[in-house]
């Protein structure tokens, strides 16, 4: 059973309706399945940065579902958690921090669901203040390191799009250290190793997305110094 059934199978046994719906889901999920746990987690975090600035556009949905491939015996469901989710802002910290106990390893997966938040924020062609708070509280809570943050940034606001902050080196790094880190980078990032290290499948076409904005920025340095 995937992730989404699991989700859709939890929904339907409380009545996903009324105060506390989204609770109850979560509450269904507990500890029993871990990647479902996790994918909930990241539905809610995602619903509640469109709502960030104080109004969820079609194009910040619609970011969602082109992220994930939710099949569609499972989208009623899922959409019905994200709208019950995207409610209010509420209770976003204890869903990044119950991702942060979830994965306390996996810094490489938490940063993928920073870029997931980053790009549903992008979607409306600006990132408001609000959302940048919402943003920088969630990679606060994740732990993770502040390049790999501005890593992230980089990918998704205009004006920090450098090839360089989104490999994570200065702009005065030594060919051979562009190529390390490039290396380096597609080994963490890489499908395979996250299907390796347990990571859900769901995940796999954010990690293609991630994989080619590395090789872009690769490939815009070394044309840049030829």
């Amino acid at each position: 059973m995937s992730v989404w059934s699991t989700l859709s199978a939890a929904i339907s046994s409380v009545g996903a309706a009324g105060a506390g719906a989204f609770e109850r889901v979560r509450s269904t999920i507990g500890g029993n399945d871990p990647q479902a746990a996790i994918t909930m987690a990241i539905v809610a975090l995602a619903a509640k940065m469109a709502k960030a600035d104080g109004v969820v556009t079609m194009s910040e949905a619609s970011r969602f579902w082109e992220r994930f491939e939710v099949p569609p015996e499972d989208r009623r469901a899922i959409s019905r958690l994200f709208e019950l989710a995207q409610q209010d802002v509420a209770g976003f910290e204890s869903y990044a921090q119950r991702i942060t106990n979830l994965v306390p390893e996996d810094e490489a997966l938490r940063e993928d669901i920073l870029d997931i938040l980053y790009s549903i924020a992008a979607a409306d062609g600006i990132i408001h203040v609000d959302e940048d708070s919402f943003l920088d509280r969630v990679a606060s809570i994740f732990a993770l390191d502040p390049v790999r943050v501005r890593r992230v940034r980089a990918r998704h606001v205009a004006e920090d799009n450098d090839p360089y902050e989104v490999l994570g080196i200065p702009p005065d790094s030594s060919d051979s250290e562009v190529r390390t880190r490039y290396v380096a980078l597609v080994r963490e990032h890489h499908p395979d190793s996250l299907i390796a290290r347990g990571v859900p499948e769901e995940f796999v076409k954010v990690a293609t997305e991630r994989m080619a904005a590395v090789n872009a920025a690769y490939e815009a340095i070394r044309l840049e110094r030829s």
